[in-house]
């Protein structure tokens, strides 16, 4: 939120400087996250001076431009070329001096040159009123009054504005500090309590009357629920044009674009008051009526921004008695707003429900300055006021008259609330006993009433407008900002409660697998929960379970929730391929959604993605692609470092997004799938190479790792002893097939096993293969012997012969 110092001085007088405001305000609650100088002419004017033109003749090698020689007051003349059609002798004009630097509309600098225009040295600029930022003038140059003396700068002759603009961080709850009179009204208690007093200063409306009745438009509340307070008044005889420069001035310095005087003054009184105002054309008001209810879903309307909007059910409209004009407190409509051939108006302010508001603006996707106002909830205690002081100050600066009466529909009176708040309360929460008096000079200071004194406490009333002091601890809060955070003393004990903890924290375990990952060259992915439907016959179901779909989606490519992480994957996946970075390790952790028999579920996951190169190019190192066991090592890297064991290992059919793959279980719940991600998927997101596709369950995950038990054992003291068979097999038996029968007959010293070569070739019978193995022997108890390895070896070599046939080579 941007705040203006100079409009803020005008509520309340002060001669301290920006920065020592703005810590002020920050102590408040009201933190200043930066302050912008604003110029109402950019560079104002520095180096732009009054001259005097001596003489004016044409110029010799050019038929449109002008020699001419002026006096600014340094003596010597300066010969400056001038192209302007109107430039005379003995004219005063405005002469941007070499090394002045100017601003076009756009912001843009260019700065004044000594230089040659046709062949004629030219020593500065004698200047339009546009490009000095002054109108939008561009026939001529300007021709200053006769009377005004050579050298005068012209920063003197013209209002120029220089004002410090405060970037204000609001929270969410400080609905009443929405506007510069909030600011203001903290600001003074803020004041109060550094031993400064000053004065409120509000507008005042004591000269409001009604000139004549000459147009009425009568008003109908259809939903007092959404609308329980409406006031409205007409206006006429206006004359559309464009602001005063004091006004264009308060409202670009907070970053508005002035448009017409009507529309500008409701958003001054918006930004001044924090009250959001609405003019409708009283010539567009059908049927001399307003309305203000629901219309049925569907139901077209086109905003003022020019798109057509399909309303729904629960949107509240401003209506006139044939169609829509606004959506209340949100957006105006196309067709209903003051133009330049307005006459007469009918002025809006109107306190609407929060949620209701925020709802309409949702939907819509529509965030207006008057939205971001009613969603925090206004002061509704304000309306009519507010539409006193708008309907003032469009008559000041767009003339005529007020024609009606104000129509004031309010349901039912918001009373100020109550609230009792205990000395000793205060005094627990803060920490230190702050004297009676100074809270009661500090709630008075914040408008907060001292309805009655007792010694265990005092009876409150709070405003209407402070809609979140409900509670005695919003009250010690307010005190406190107040009373300020820095002048509590430090005490010199340090209480700390310890919280219990779970024996398992999801954020730890991602944290530990996260640096896992990211130390073997895995990035990262953060993806979008929101997926699309394009993806047709490839959108699988979590669990077998129906997607969940947004009611509201902001495209097609963003209607349902993400049922499986593969899409979220491959779409990060092509991004990269299509910007030359096919070489990709990744991991994701997030969560997928889905619907069975009414019931709504989400599920936690991990995925990795690989594709492309192994590893980086390299002189003494082939090139190798990544692979399904690539892939599966790292699998079984991650379940390692979180000490889950005795994982089996399934194969996984094909079909669903994989076209081969395994699948890990613990204790027969699917703890991991894996595989090599189907072309066909791969295709649809236009990607050309093989990727491969793991998802941990994570809440499976989260689970096995509660029941897993880590074992420390002492660092072995004996040497490994290795030993290698080449084995003659059957082409069926599997590697885990001789890994088992290995540990099956040797649990105690076989530590280790690793296949280092696979051999098929002619010199072996048909239907055989050959398996170079090596086993790792070691005894945590003393140093092997020959005899207990050769026992060993022999022993694995009888189990393998015995069940699978194999032979030695």
């Amino acid at each position: 939120m941007k705040i203006s110092y100079n409009w803020l001085k005008q509520f309340i007088k002060m001669d301290w400087d920006a920065q020592r405001t703005a810590e002020l305000l920050t102590d408040l609650g009201l933190e200043v996250e930066g302050i912008a100088p604003f110029e109402s002419v950019k560079g104002s004017l520095k180096g732009v001076v009054v001259g005097h033109v001596l003489e004016c003749a044409k110029h010799p090698n050019a038929d449109r431009l002008k020699l001419t020689q002026v006096d600014i007051g340094e003596g010597q003349p300066l010969q400056i070329v001038c192209g302007a059609p109107n430039v005379a002798k003995g004219q005063k004009v405005p002469v941007a001096t070499v090394g002045t630097t100017l601003y076009t509309k756009d912001g843009d600098a260019w700065t004044i040159k000594k230089g040659k225009i046709r062949g004629e040295e030219s020593h500065g600029m004698i200047c339009a009123e546009d490009e000095l930022g002054l109108g939008d003038g561009h026939d001529g140059i300007m021709v200053l009054d006769a009377s005004i003396p050579v050298g005068t700068p012209c920063s003197q002759l013209f209002e120029l504005e220089r004002d410090e603009v405060f970037e204000i961080g609001l929270t969410p709850n400080r609905a009443d500090a929405m506007s510069h009179f909030g600011v203001a009204r903290d600001l003074k208690a803020g004041l109060l309590q550094q031993k400064t007093h000053k004065e409120l200063i509000t507008p005042s409306t004591s000269h409001f009357n009604v000139d004549n009745r000459s147009l009425k438009i009568d008003v109908d509340v259809a939903n007092s629920a959404l609308a329980p307070r409406y006031c409205g008044v007409t206006l006429s005889n206006l004359i559309i044009q464009p602001s005063p420069d004091w006004l264009k001035n308060r409202l670009r310095a907070i970053g508005i674009t002035p448009k017409n005087n009507v529309v500008d003054a409701t958003n001054y009184v918006m930004h001044e008051l924090g009250q959001p105002l609405h003019a409708f054309d009283a010539s567009k008001i059908v049927g001399g009526k307003v309305i203000v209810k629901t219309l049925p879903a569907g139901t077209k309307f086109t905003t003022l921004d020019g798109v057509e909007r399909s309303l729904h059910q629960d949107d509240l409209m401003i209506c006139n008695a044939e169609k829509p004009m606004c959506i209340a407190g949100v957006f105006g409509g196309i067709h209903s707003g003051v133009t330049e051939y307005t006459t007469a108006i009918f002025l809006e302010s109107a306190y609407f429900d929060p949620v209701s508001v925020r709802q309409s603006a949702k939907r819509h996707g529509l965030n207006t300055d008057a939205s971001f106002r009613f969603e925090r909830g206004i002061d509704i205690n304000l309306v009519e006021y507010s539409l006193k002081r708008a309907a003032l100050l469009i008559k000041e600066i767009a003339g005529g008259e007020i024609t009606s009466d104000i129509v004031d529909i309010y349901f039912k009176k918001k009373e100020d609330f109550e609230v009792f708040l205990a000395f000793k309360k205060i005094k627990k929460l803060i920490g230190e006993e702050i004297p009676r008096d100074t809270i009661k000079s500090i709630l008075t200071s914040l408008e907060i009433k001292v309805k009655n004194v007792t010694e265990a406490g005092l009876g409150l009333v709070v405003p209407s407008y402070r809609v979140d002091v409900t509670r005695q601890v919003d009250v010690i809060e307010e005190i406190l900002r107040v009373y300020g955070y820095n002048n509590i003393a430090h005490g010199n004990k340090l209480n700390a409660s310890i919280a219990a903890s779970a024996p398992v924290e999801n954020h730890r375990l991602e944290d530990i697998v996260g640096n896992l990952l990211a130390a073997k060259g895995y990035y990262e992915i953060l993806t979008n929960s929101l997926s699309s439907e394009k993806y047709g016959a490839w959108q699988q179901s979590n669990g077998n379970m129906a997607p969940v779909r947004v009611l509201n989606p902001l495209s097609g490519d963003l209607a349902v929730l993400r049922s499986t992480p593969v899409f979220s994957a491959l779409e990060v996946a092509a991004h990269n391929m299509n910007r030359q970075n096919p070489n990709l390790k990744l991991f994701e952790f997030g969560k997928t959604y889905g619907e069975k028999d009414g019931v709504r579920q989400e599920k936690s996951y991990l995925s990795i993605l690989l594709s492309g190169e192994a590893h980086a190019p390299n002189w003494n190192l082939p090139a190798e692609r990544s692979n399904f066991f690539q892939l599966k090592s790292i699998v079984a890297t991650v379940l390692q470092r979180l000490g889950i064991q005795n994982c089996g290992e399934h194969p996984r059919p094909s079909g669903d997004h994989y076209t081969e793959g395994l699948e890990f279980k613990h204790r027969d719940r699917p703890l991991v799938e894996l595989g090599v991600v189907h072309p066909g998927l791969a295709k649809h997101f236009d990607i050309k190479q093989e990727v491969l596709f793991a998802a941990f369950h994570w809440d499976t995950l989260l689970a096995a790792v509660s029941e897993s038990h880590f074992v420390y054992t002492d660092i072995p003291k004996y040497p490994e002893v290795k030993r290698d068979f080449a084995l003659l097999l059957n082409e069926d038996i599997s590697y885990k097939t001789l890994y088992d029968l290995a540990f099956k007959s040797e649990k105690r010293l076989l530590k280790q096993m690793q296949l280092f070569d696979v051999y098929r070739g002619n010199t072996l019978p048909e239907g055989k293969k050959s398996y170079a193995i090596t086993y790792t022997l070691q005894n945590q108890k003393g140093t092997l012997t020959d005899k207990q390895i050769d026992r060993i070896m022999s022993k694995i070599q009888k189990t393998y012969e015995s069940e699978l046939g194999a032979q030695l080579r």
